[in-house]
């Protein structure tokens, strides 16, 4: 029986076929066919079919299941979808790739619920851990416990708990904003953390009344903890530390192909790390297709960018033509740079993390190098700037804003008189569903009902203006889980508590999919490879148990992963369509 969204369209497949894949098809075998399929190509002219081929690692041609029939031979492997959902495979639009892997590897607190919890699971990774070793870990949100300290300055807690348990040990665990941290009483002595430290420029050392550090450093002030460890990290063997790396990187595909990750766009790694990742790609030994920014300050790469952009190395594997800066915080560690104070915060703005000066000269760079500009902003004052700067930087070179395809990443409180300029100059918000009910909690707290409501993750108002809104996870921030995502972005309630944030900015069930896919693919130039199921491109698709489409709302959190190819190849199967 042919699905409901087939009828009428058979025609019109077999003329796409004839004319868009004729030198996919014709009479070739297939290497692998995927039939008895929910195919939501995320295509308009042909939204829905029945089946697919696939050769040489790219979509050959699209249909029934009597139209592929022709292509399966003796050699080509037959896939029953039976009556799954299938889709382009979902392209990451922000996260972070070694971060991912180091927090697959270290302690994780995403899902913690007190601060005793954390402190232990300190204890218990102190019992086997060296005196002198490190203990690192990550993902906690004061915001996202059950219980309030009695003892705490702004909701974060003293060190002296995790000191306590772990005299020996220095101890860093890193907010889970990523744009705060907190330490323990070793941590900061190896840093060289005083009463008298002064705050550093776009930082703050979080004190109590008496002007004591209780141990959280938000913002740039993390830099003399991080700089503690990066020491540390120094006495350790090269061949230790390298295979720590790679170990990473295979534990961070192993959980993206699981959550239907095909492309993955990391959100800044250093020159060496991207040349690691190129050389991977030029092997054959990525699983999952990177698309990375180059996260370094202009002094340092003024001089170094011979040989970029990157593009399409080892097959497809690897891309690297943007450079990342980050403008402010994340607004749960009072980073976000606002216009106006905090509610919660009497006189406080946030903080700009980098220079305007220093977004102009990386401009500049970018602009010489035909490399794209991916600025991190968060508050309504930092998305402002970088918008001011991307209009100067445009009309300078008076070319067409698509020819740049600038993003800011995050853009999630935005001025109302802001949001119609993404579209007029072609500014990607490459955005992230799950942080509108991740933050929910304390959004209002932070910047008041009126301030939340008209500016504070409006996807349907930068749609309605035009402007293209991506998505992804911020992984390691929050979980990769592409369908915890994209309920957020449906629905706008948290998964936990059904707390509902302003239902009218959610997407529809299809500008979602597309968020996670062909808006991705454009916002990395890379549309004509990925991003749909078209004959021609890459055969990168996820198989899932419900349909996303018409599945009833309750539904979409029960959906599994059941399979995910990259270039035709099965990188994950849960088992389920073998039984």
């Amino acid at each position: 029986m042919i699905h409901p969204g087939f009828r009428g369209i058979r025609t019109t497949v077999l003329l796409l076929s004839i004319c868009v894949s004729a030198t996919y098809a014709q009479i070739t075998p297939a290497d692998v066919v995927i039939q008895n399929g929910l195919i939501y190509t995320v295509n308009s002219d042909v939204p829905w079919v029945q089946a697919l081929a696939i050769k040489d690692g790219r979509i050959q041609s699209i249909g029934t299941n009597e139209d592929i029939q022709e292509l399966i031979g003796q050699q080509t492997r037959v896939i029953d979808a039976k009556n799954n959902f299938v889709m382009p495979g979902f392209i990451e639009g922000h996260g972070h790739f070694g971060g991912l892997g180091s927090s697959l590897q270290n302690l994780n607190f995403l899902k913690s619920k007190s601060w005793q919890e954390i402190v232990d699971a300190v204890e218990e990774k102190v019992k086997d851990s060296e005196p002198g070793e490190w203990i690192i870990g990550g993902g906690w949100h004061q915001e996202k416990w059950a219980d309030t300290l009695m003892r705490n300055v702004l909701g974060y807690p003293y060190h002296e708990a995790l000191s306590a348990i772990s005299p020996d040990n220095p101890v860093m665990l890193r907010h889970a904003s990523g744009h705060g941290l907190m330490a323990n009483s070793l941590a900061m002595q190896k840093a060289g953390i005083t009463g008298e430290t002064p705050n550093p420029s776009g930082g703050n050392i979080v004190r109590d009344m008496q002007g004591e550090a209780i141990g959280v450093f938000e913002e740039n002030a993390m830099g003399a903890v991080t700089d503690a460890y990066r020491e540390y990290t120094t006495t350790l063997s090269k061949e230790e530390m390298l295979a720590k790396w790679y170990e990473g990187v295979a534990l961070a595909e192993a959980e993206c192909l699981s959550n239907g990750v095909t492309s993955f766009q990391d959100a800044g790694s250093s020159l060496t790390e991207l040349a690691r990742y190129k050389q991977l790609a030029e092997d054959g030994e990525l699983d999952v297709r990177l698309w990375a920014m180059i996260r370094h300050t202009y002094a340092y790469l003024n001089d170094k960018l011979e040989g970029y952009p990157i593009i399409d190395a080892g097959d497809g594997y690897f891309t690297s033509r943007a450079i990342k800066l980050s403008i402010d915080g994340a607004l749960g560690s009072y980073g976000a740079w606002l216009l106006e104070p905090y509610d919660d915060k009497p006189g406080a703005f946030g903080q700009n993390t980098s220079s305007i000066k220093e977004l102009y000269k990386l401009a500049g760079l970018c602009t010489k190098h035909k490399l794209q500009l991916c600025v991190h902003a968060i508050g309504d004052r930092a998305n402002r700037e970088v918008l001011d700067a991307y209009e100067v930087s445009f009309r300078e070179i008076s070319a067409h804003p698509e020819n740049f395809r600038w993003r800011i990443e995050h853009a999630q409180h935005l001025h109302p008189d802001d949001i119609p300029r993404f579209a007029e100059f072609g500014i990607i918000a490459a955005m992230q569903g799950i942080h509108c009910t991740s933050d929910a909690p304390f959004v209002e707290k932070r910047l008041g009902a009126q301030r939340a409501k008209d500016g504070a993750y409006v996807w349907q108002s930068l749609l309605k203006s035009g402007a293209v809104v991506t998505n992804g996870t911020d992984v390691p921030v929050e979980d990769i889980s592409t369908i915890e995502s994209f309920y957020a972005s449906v629905t706008r309630k948290r998964a936990d508590s059904g707390m509902e944030f302003y239902p009218a900015q959610a997407m529809s069930r299809e500008e979602a999919i597309y968020s996670y896919t062909m808006a991705n693919a454009y916002a990395a130039f890379e549309e004509e490879h990925k991003g749909s199921i078209k004959p021609g491109k890459y055969a990168d698709i996820v198989i899932l148990s419900e349909d996303l489409i018409r599945c009833d709302e309750q539904d979409i959190l029960s959906t599994k992963v059941l399979m995910t190819l990259v270039g035709g190849s099965i990188k994950y199967s849960s088992g389920k369509l073998n039984k």
